[in-house]
């Protein structure tokens, strides 16, 4: 799935409705610059479609996180935020005092899947994750 229009297309072919609600739901991801939460997410689709409900909004991205089109990260705050799933996979560091989000590339995190594998016979999904910690300014 490399293209925007693939969760459009995904979801037709599973056979699933393409309403209006769910199209502002699946722009409203494809347009965040980042991760974007459901409300902020809702904020977007209610301004286009004033009678939606946010348990819409929710059902939609629990079934875009089950078909693996959108990934989910606890970036902290009490708040999942979502990510197309074609736009690649990548890994946060999340500073617990300021705030902060630092990427890190899924390649750091090559080394820990391949022990886990090795060391436990566990296969991880670190498709998405958030780590938690203190950055470098907190710790000083």
């Amino acid at each position: 799935m490399d293209k925007p229009r693939d969760m459009v297309s995904r979801l037709a072919e599973l056979g699933y409705r393409l309403t209006p609600q769910r199209m502002l739901v699946l722009a409203a991801i494809e347009n965040s610059d980042g991760h974007i939460s459901a409300e902020e997410i809702y904020v977007q689709v209610v301004a286009k479609y004033p009678h939606v409900n946010i348990s819409t909004v929710y059902r939609t991205l629990d079934l875009l996180t089950r078909l693996g089109l959108v990934t989910e990260t606890d970036l902290g705050g009490g708040r999942v935020r979502y990510h197309p799933a074609a736009k690649g996979h990548h890994h946060h560091l999340i500073c617990q005092q300021c705030g902060e989000i630092i990427d890190l590339e899924e390649s750091t995190l090559s080394p820990l899947k391949k022990t886990l594998l090795q060391e436990y016979q566990f296969t991880a999904d670190l498709r998405h994750l958030g780590i938690f910690g203190l950055c470098q300014k907190c710790r000083q």
